[in-house]
């Protein structure tokens, strides 16, 4: 009898030994004489837990973590001689923090084999591109439009509608662009679904193509993914031999192909008129708008560009009806977000739900709060251009009307926890040292703004003239949010007005023994 393995070849849990464990399993099982069968897998995503071994059997799936190379002899016994061991965490699917999410996009990650397209097929994938052919463009547009799905990059812009734009612009040619330039701090939902569902990716591009009339698609990837990159390559050659990719895809009169372009690692290059230049063979500076890239995008042409969530939630709501999508959340935000918990967290990772879970729900229930067991201070919600949010903000519901009337933004789901240790003016200088070295240096309020910026948080570091200093920080944010070009400078004041606006203690220094006598 043989034995069926899943680990890991996720880049977090490479990153802490999952490939070791794999060749360990298999050293340990020829040693024993035991035939064994290892399926590396995307990411669950629980990564305190990684590396992850799941063992199956008749009634499913069983967890081990986080496992070792010297725990795997121990483990091996204990799976053949169906004994206890103390990694043992019981069935998988019902570990509590993986049972209480809502996983639409990410239901496959870690359950099937991302490099095989009968494992992603036989596990409901193509699903939804069957219907979406028998549905049509126009009635395609309706059930993305009906479903409320909004950009999961961090606009939140509705899906339907950029869709119907390029749709209904006349052009010889069309493109669809996915933007997987993930670059927010504790952000890695699209690199797990890349690397874990690949074909989700693949699929959701190839709807889009056809409801918009387009024909061919890329999807850019910074090169600081490799893994990615290869995750996407694999798919791609096997969606083509499968006849998902090229000319009559699926059997249909619809003709898609795509490609992945890997980007040099420029933050600014997530801005999706500079990514359009970057693919073009340019350097990555910012485009005036309008012309909107619906219009005049990708070599003058209308352009699709959405985020690699975006796309991956387009199978789901094609294969169960947009009433099922929909059904999730709460106001204006729709669906599932899949929130990545990072920082100075206990449990961090990925955790899919509806929208409206309260920021405190996800800091001290589902993410355990801190590591090190201080107190949570402030948690930055949206990567490097995130407001930081206090305690005092934790019943704030996980949507992206509520964080806006708190002056913040969810972005692309990241959330990074600080204990009280932080301190807040490094942080405020931080984000205008980060918008001055990503800067494509287009614009005049981004790239001097921040500049001046760090220079004038320092001086109220080192107490320089505080209060005069403060509010010239005030001014200069105004001036970078509604003169900047594009959303690196027009967001990087909402760290660092956050920071002055609930943190004010850390900027202001404390009184002299002389002057509190005084």
């Amino acid at each position: 009898m043989s034995m069926r393995l899943f680990v890991s070849r996720d880049a977090g849990a490479v990153a802490v030994g999952a490939d070791e464990v794999a060749l360990a399993l298999e050293a340990a099982a020829a040693k024993r004489g035991v035939a064994i069968e290892i399926v590396r897998t995307g990411s669950r995503g629980l990564y305190w837990l990684e590396p992850l071994v799941e063992f199956a059997t008749p009634q499913g799936r069983i967890a081990f973590g986080p496992v070792t190379e010297s725990d795997v002899p121990s483990l091996l016994d204990a799976l053949a001689s169906n004994t206890p061991h103390l990694l043992r965490l019981g069935a998988t699917e019902e570990i509590p923090w993986l049972k209480r999410q809502t996983r639409l996009t990410f239901a496959r990650c870690g359950v099937i084999d991302p490099r095989s397209l009968d494992d992603y097929r036989a596990h409901g994938g193509y699903k939804g591109f069957e219907r979406a052919l028998s549905l049509g463009p126009d009635a395609i547009l309706t059930e993305v439009t009906a479903s409320g799905l909004r950009g999961r990059g961090g606009a939140g812009f509705p899906t339907g509608i950029k869709w119907k734009t390029v749709a209904q612009t006349s052009a010889n040619r069309k493109f669809i662009v996915c933007n997987a330039d993930e670059g927010d701090s504790g952000t890695f939902a699209d690199r797990m679904i890349m690397e874990g569902d690949p074909f989700l990716v693949i699929e959701g591009m190839t709807t889009s193509g056809i409801t918009v009339g387009a024909t061919k698609g890329y999807i850019y990837i910074r090169s600081e993914y490799p893994h990615a990159v290869e995750a996407m390559n694999a798919a791609i050659i096997a969606a083509r031999r499968g006849g998902y990719l090229g000319d009559k895809i699926g059997g249909s009169t619809y003709s898609f192909d795509m490609e992945v372009r890997v980007g040099a690692g420029a933050y600014v290059c997530g801005e999706e008129t500079s990514l359009l230049e970057s693919l073009e063979g340019r350097r990555g500076l910012v485009r005036a708008k309008p012309p909107l890239p619906a219009h005049r995008g990708l070599f003058g042409k209308p352009t699709v560009i959405n985020n690699v969530l975006s796309f991956a939630a387009i199978p789901f709501i094609l294969a169960e009806g947009a009433k099922a999508y929909a059904d999730f959340g709460m106001g204006r935000s729709r669906g599932t977000m899949p929130i990545q918990l990072a920082g100075n967290i206990r449990h961090g990772g990925l955790f899919e739900t509806a929208f409206g879970v309260t920021l405190g729900e996800l800091v001290d229930d589902i993410g355990g709060g801190t590591f090190t067991g201080r107190p949570v201070r402030a948690v930055q919600v949206g990567g490097p251009l995130g407001a930081y949010f206090p305690r005092a903000l934790f019943e704030t519901p996980f949507d992206y009307e509520a964080f806006a009337a708190r002056d913040g933004l969810i972005g692309h789901g990241g959330i990074v926890v600080f204990d009280d240790s932080v301190d807040m003016r490094r942080q405020a200088r931080f984000a205008m040292e980060f918008c001055a070295i990503e800067s494509c240096g287009k614009c005049t309020p981004c790239r001097i703004g921040s500049t001046r910026g760090v220079e004038t948080i320092e001086k109220i570091i080192n107490g320089e003239r505080v209060s005069e200093n403060l509010a010239l920080v005030e001014d200069l944010c105004n001036t970078m949010k509604f003169g900047s070009l594009c959303a690196l400078g027009g967001f990087t004041p909402y760290p660092v007005l956050s920071a002055l606006k609930h943190f004010r203690e850390d900027f202001i220094p404390a009184p002299t023994t002389l002057q509190a006598a005084e």
